[in-house]
């Protein structure tokens, strides 16, 4: 048989071949550090047999399917450390994910010390060197099989298996678990490990089944490696948005109020008001009008966007249908209030678009395990828009609503931490959609020209549309590697049929509109969340809630104190003078830890001259300035949102 490798060089072998006997027959070293092989397109395990003309690749720790075994086989260690350790423990699943992998259990939850005791069984594990066997069993005796070892999650996993579906276990040493692989070929290929935390998970992620005990954990064929990690770890940590925005008193919750519904502080208020202004500014250069619509309607209005047969579950609905004459929900979104303001008048063709744009206050009904801080929230704020326009525009105006977009990422500093996804629908799930499937093909067509012709890169992703239509998701990652949509502009050619809506066209005939439902940034809160961890909390200075604190070397220099921040809010400029009778040093360490861009110290000089000795989180030590002159450089770094480089370490709060 002949075996063409990555290279396209071209093996012969005699008979059949494991993957392992290849590997060692290419190179001795390759072997040692294979982790897996992908065989005609498919990752396999080492031990796989290969009997015809086949592609095959070796892959190691550096390829993603060979990192994805490595960590695999790390949690069925950590597996068997936990039924030494605790006998009594089920079972449930131990993937691996993108940081490393984790495994579930049903067990009393584990503290630091417990983590730090399986770690040290694991390395015990590790050393020694079990071979990692793989077999299979029919599905009644796979079952049995599980039954006698006690674990009801797997004896579940079995049975809701597809008939046929092949059942294969791995064993290393005394420790057997359902897998479907791959693995490596013994425990002791591992070298570098680290259990990371343990929390709790619902098992099959259903908040109606019975709560596990999960433990997070990462592997790596390099101690080197593992410590770069973990100190990336410690960085996450110092930028986590939930820790940060409370410390900083940006936002906090209450058990008493809920889950999902953050009191913004005076601080974080100040960057969203700020962050809301400009918004709308830019939004009315590009040709918006505004809206303020009802926080909520009738369910009649969701029955015919049709929200309430694909969204109700997602809605807070007030009242009951069954007992109430009229049944009332909270918003989840705009869009049918802003069709009705469309509606209020005949349009012709020479009004659109229209585009209309409002600051929207929505509600949710997330599900409680989603909850996360700022990110995942059951009220929020949205820069919502919806542009009612001929479909001979469509494209253009599509593209205005992603130049817009990229405007506000450019702006913000994080055009470069986003991906583009064309979400379309699911053409095997059509009952979750409305529409015919020409008008979806048509649409998800457009939306494909449009990125390409603006060079954007993008992925496609299917059963990610809206029911009424396709759209372009811009996706970003909090620091814990979770990606959420940021920002979403969808293209409906639908929704106009349902409510109605049309326009008279050049021959007085009526018309029927196309719809695009867009933010221009998103949620305001998932936005703050998003700059906190960007910026671990030192925002641009044109978003800093204090952008200036004025600090008097001692109380005879408070006038002249006062008169500098009385100079600074005459211009807009955000500031106040610490007028604590403390040292100057410690002043200034305070105001670093609060994250404040600009200290500004006066004395005696200062008073006489009219200066102000500068400090600032990006040159450190700026020395003295006329304070006009002060004055006009940050009112000009505001005034063009300028996001300046960090140069000077020490200032890092």
């Amino acid at each position: 048989m002949k075996i063409t490798l990555k290279d396209g060089s071209v093996k012969d072998y005699e008979g059949q071949m494991a993957i392992i006997d290849i590997a060692k027959d290419i190179s001795e070293g390759l072997a040692r550090v294979a982790c897996a092989a992908e065989l005609d397109g498919k990752v396999v395990d080492l031990r796989t047999v290969v009997d015809k003309d086949s592609h095959l690749s070796i892959l190691t720790f550096e390829d993603e399917g060979g990192k994805a075994a490595y960590r695999h086989t790390t949690s069925h260690v950590l597996a068997e450390a936990v039924k030494r350790l605790y006998p009594n423990a089920k079972l449930a699943i131990g993937p691996s994910i993108d940081t490393g992998f984790y495994y579930d259990f049903d067990v009393e939850p584990f503290d630091r010390a417990a983590l730090d005791a399986l770690e040290k069984e694991m390395k015990k594990i590790i050393k020694e060197g079990a071979e990692i066997k793989r077999f299979t069993l029919p599905r009644e005796e796979a079952i049995r099989f599980m039954e006698e070892k006690g674990e009801p999650y797997k004896v579940e996993l079995i049975n809701d298996l597809p008939e046929g579906e092949e059942l294969s276990f791995y064993s290393q040493g005394e420790f057997t678990d359902l897998c479907a692989g791959p693995h490596l070929m013994s425990t002791k290929g591992i070298k570098a490990i680290k259990l990371i935390s343990s929390s709790g998970a619902y098992w099959r992620g259903s908040e109606k089944n019975k709560m596990l005990t999960r433990v997070y954990g990462t592997a790596y064929s390099k101690n080197a490696d593992l410590d770069a990690y973990l100190e990336h770890l410690e960085d996450v940590k110092r930028r986590d948005h939930n820790k940060l925005g409370r410390e900083m008193e940006l936002f906090t919750t209450v058990d008493v109020i809920g889950q999902g519904l953050p009191l913004i502080m005076p601080n974080g208020v100040k960057i969203m008001q700020t962050l809301q202004r400009w918004i709308e500014d830019e939004e009315e250069k590009r040709g918006y009008v505004r809206t303020k619509t009802p926080f909520m309607a009738k369910s009649d209005l969701y029955k015919i966007s049709g929200h309430w047969d694909h969204y109700k579950e997602g809605m807070f609905v007030l009242g009951d249908e069954e007992k109430d004459k009229e049944v009332y929900a909270l918003r989840p979104m705009t869009c049918p209030f802003q069709y009705y303001v469309y509606k209020s008048a005949q349009r012709s063709y020479r009004d659109l678009p229209l585009r209309y744009g409002e600051t929207s206050t929505l509600f949710r009904n997330e599900d409680s395990g989603e909850m996360h801080g700022l990110t995942r929230v059951r009220q929020f704020t949205i820069s919502e828009g919806h542009l009612i326009v001929r479909p001979d525009q469509m494209d253009e105006e599509f593209k205005g609503c992603l130049d817009l977009a990229r405007y506000c990422l450019k702006t913000l500093g994080l055009e470069e931490d986003v991906t583009y996804r064309l979400s379309k629908w699911d053409p095997n799930n059509k009952e979750k959609y409305i529409g015919t499937e020409a008008i979806w093909e048509e649409t998800q067509g457009r939306i494909r020209k449009v990125l390409t012709e603006l060079e954007i890169p993008f992925t496609e992703a299917e059963g990610e549309a809206a029911f009424y239509g396709p759209k372009v998701d811009i996706q970003a990652k909090n620091v814990y590697g979770k990606e959420d949509t940021m920002i979403t502009i969808q293209w409906d050619a639908i929704i106009a049929e349902q409510f109605d809506m049309y326009y008279i066209d050049q021959n007085g005939e009526k018309k029927r509109p196309y719809i695009i439902h867009r933010t221009s940034l998103g949620c305001y809160e998932r936005t703050l969340a998003w700059l906190i961890e960007k910026y671990a909390g030192q925002f641009p200075t044109w978003l800093c809630s204090e952008q200036v604190r004025v600090l008097p070397i001692s109380e005879k220099y408070h006038d002249y104190a006062k008169k500098v921040e009385a100079e600074l809010k005459e211009n807009g400029v955000r500031s106040s003078v610490d007028e604590r009778a403390e040292k100057i040093g410690y002043k200034i360490r305070e105001a670093r830890l609060d994250r404040v861009p600009y200290l500004l110290v006066v004395g005696q000089k200062e008073e006489e001259e009219g200066l102000v000795s500068v400090r600032s989180r990006y040159l450190g030590d700026e020395g003295q300035k006329k304070l006009d002159t002060f004055v006009n450089d940050i009112c000009k770094e505001i005034r063009t949102k300028e996001i300046r480089k960090i140069e000077v370490a020490e200032q890092q709060a």
